[in-house]
C-alpha cells in the first residue's frame, strides 16, 4: 500500500478522449512575464554584446580606411519590453535604445596615415522579435520560429587627435558602413539565441520520465500553447503509467474548466484524473500491498486476533506448537482507488482485503480469515519548489467479512485496533513516499514560491510566484556543456 496510494501526481491517458483533455494546465500571467523579462533582458543584452562584427575596409577616392576589432561596450535596453503576442508566443520589443561601441581605425589620405581607437554610438535602435511557441515532436514546448526586424536610426563616431576635423569630413562613410554591419548581426544573434540556446533551456522541462522504480509520468503538451494578450495557457497530458507496461493507462474523460486567475505569476490546475491516473498506475504496478508480521503489530491487536480466531486456530492447527505460531497480516488494495475533489477537500476512496494468516512451524500457512476493508483518506496538497507533494490521513474506516454477517459482528472488537495499525504503521509509509513529491513541468533554474492551493468541484488550482534560483545563462551554459560532452563520448 506504499508508492503513493496518495495518487497525487500527474498527467493523462490513451484514447481519443484523452488526447483532448489535459490532466494538468499551467498558466503564465503578465506578472510572471514581468519577472521573466528581468532575467530575459540580461540574457538578450549578453547575446547582443557578444555578437561578432566583421571588419570593414574600403576607399573613397584618395581616402583609404579600415575598421576592425569592433566591440559593443554598452547596450541600453531600459525601454525594452517582453509581452505576449496573441496566438503566437512572446514578443520582445525595444524602441529608441542605444549601443555604445569601440573599434580600431587604420586610415590613409594620400601620404597621411593614422590609426587608433574610436568610440562610437548607435542611436534610435529599434528591435521587434517574436518567439513563436509550439508543441515539439516529442511533446515538449519549443521555439519553432523567430521573427525579427531591427533598425538603427543613426550612428555617431567621436574622433579626436590632430586629424579630428579631417575625419569628420569622411565620418558619414565610416558610420554608414558600421551601422550596416551592426544592424545585419542583430537578428541572426537573436534567432540563434531563441532557436538554439533558449530551446536548450526548454529541453530541461521533463516530458516523459520515471517517478520511481514502478511508475512514470508523461508531461507531453497536447497542443500548441494558447497565447492571449494577458496570459499563456499550456495543456499537459498529465498521465501516470506503470513502467512494466507503459501502454496500460487510464483514459481521461475529465475536462478542466477555463482558468479565471491572473493576479499570481503562475497558476497550475490539476483535475481528478491527475490523481486517479497515479493511483491507477501504482495499482497496476502491483505496489499497493503490504505484509505486516506479528512483531510489527501492537500487542493488543495480536491478542485480540488470537482471541477472536481462537476456535479456528484450535480447529485448523491442533498441535500445541502451532497455537503459538506467529500471525501475519497480508494487506492488498483490491480495486483502483478513486479521488474526489470538492471545495471542502480532497478524498481518496480505497477498498482492500486483509488476510489474517497463521504461520505454523514446518507447515503451510493457514488463512484464518479474509476481511474486506473500506477506507476514505483525506489529502492535503502542497507545492515545494518544483515538487508537488501530498499528506494523507485516514478519515473513515470499516471492516466486514465477505462470508457472513455473523463473522462481521465478530470482527467489531478488532476494528479500532486495526484502524490504529493503519494509522501508525501503513500511513507513515505512504506519506514518506508521497512527501517526496513529483516535479511539475518547469525549466531548470525556476522554482515556485508563495503558493496557495484552492479546491474546486472536480479540480484544484495552485497560484504561485516564480523564483529564479539560477540565471538563464548559467542553465544554458550547463546544458550546452553536457550536450557537448555527450556528443564527444558518443564518437
Amino acid at each position: 500500500m506504499a508508492r503513493w496510494i496518495t495518487g497525487l501526481l500527474l498527467l493523462m491517458g490513451l484514447s481519443t478522449t484523452t488526447s483532448s483533455n489535459p490532466g494538468c494546465r499551467v498558466r503564465i500571467t503578465e506578472r510572471g512575464l514581468t519577472l521573466i523579462q528581468h532575467e530575459g533582458l540580461k540574457f538578450v543584452a549578453e547575446e547582443l554584446e557578444n555578437i561578432s562584427i566583421s571588419d570593414l575596409s574600403g576607399k573613397q577616392g584618395p581616402f583609404h580606411y579600415s575598421i576592425k576589432g569592433v566591440n559593443i561596450t554598452e547596450l541600453d535596453l531600459s525601454g525594452a519590453t517582453l509581452g505576449f503576442q496573441n496566438d503566437a508566443g512572446l514578443l520582445f520589443e525595444t524602441i529608441n535604445s542605444s549601443i555604445s561601441i569601440t573599434f580600431q581605425r587604420d586610415m590613409m589620405y594620400w601620404l597621411m596615415k593614422d590609426s587608433g581607437q574610436i568610440n562610437a554610438s548607435a542611436e534610435g535602435v529599434n528591435i521587434w522579435t517574436v518567439l513563436h511557441l509550439s508543441k515539439g515532436a516529442s511533446g515538449q514546448m519549443m521555439i519553432n520560429k523567430v521573427s525579427c526586424k531591427a533598425s538603427i536610426a543613426k550612428m555617431k563616431a567621436n574622433f579626436n587627435g590632430n586629424f579630428r576635423g579631417f575625419y569628420e569630413i569622411f565620418s558619414t562613410i565610416l558610420t554608414t558602413g558600421l551601422r550596416f554591419l551592426i544592424n545585419r548581426q542583430i537578428c541572426p544573434a537573436l534567432q540563434h539565441s531563441g532557436l538554439v540556446l533558449l530551446n536548450s533551456l526548454l529541453e530541461t522541462v521533463p516530458v516523459r520520465t520515471a517517478v520511481d522504480e514502478d511508475v512514470g509520468i508523461d508531461y507531453s503538451l497536447l497542443s500548441d500553447p494558447d497565447v492571449k494578450s494577458e496570459w499563456m495557457d499550456m495543456d499537459f497530458k498529465g498521465m501516470f503509467y506503470p513502467l512494466s507496461n507503459e501502454n496500460d493507462t487510464l483514459p481521461n474523460t475529465v475536462s478542466i474548466p477555463d482558468l479565471k486567475g491572473k493576479d499570481r505569476m503562475v497558476y497550475i490546475c490539476l483535475s481528478e484524473y491527475f490523481f486517479d491516473s497515479a493511483m491507477y498506475s501504482y495499482y497496476k504496478a502491483g505496489t499497493l500491498k503490504a505484509d505486516i508480521p506479528e512483531k510489527k503489530m501492537p500487542k493488543d491487536l495480536a491478542y485480540l486476533l488470537r482471541t477472536t480466531f481462537f476456535g479456528l486456530i484450535i480447529l485448523m492447527t491442533p498441535t500445541s506448537s502451532a497455537k503459538e505460531a506467529p500471525l501475519l497480516l497480508k494487506l492488498e488494495v483490491t480495486s483502483v482507488p478513486r479521488c474526489t475533489i470538492k471545495p471542502s477537500g480532497i478524498t481518496a476512496s480505497v477498498s482492500a482485503r486483509m488476510n489474517i494468516i497463521l504461520l505454523p512451524p514446518n507447515a503451510a500457512p493457514v488463512t484464518l480469515s479474509s476481511i474486506t476493508m473500506e477506507s476514505k483518506l483525506n489529502a492535503k496538497v502542497a507545492l515545494k519548489g518544483k515538487n508537488l507533494a501530498i499528506t494523507l490521513g485516514l478519515k473513515r474506516f470499516r471492516i466486514f467479512s465477505a462470508k457472513s454477517t455473523l463473522e462481521s459482528l465478530a470482527l467489531i472488537p478488532i476494528q479500532a485496533p486495526l484502524k490504529a495499525l493503519l494509522q501508525f504503521t501503513i500511513m507513515p509509509i505512504i506519506n514518506e513516499r508521497a512527501l517526496q513529491g513529483v516535479q511539475i513541468p518547469l525549466p531548470e533554474g525556476i522554482d515556485l514560491i508563495n503558493e496557495t492551493v484552492t479546491n474546486h468541484m472536480g479540480f484544484l488550482s495552485i497560484g504561485a510566484d516564480l523564483h529564479f534560483y539560477k540565471g538563464l545563462r548559467e542553465v544554458i551554459n550547463k546544458n550546452t556543456q553536457l550536450s557537448t560532452n555527450s556528443t564527444t563520448l558518443s564518437k
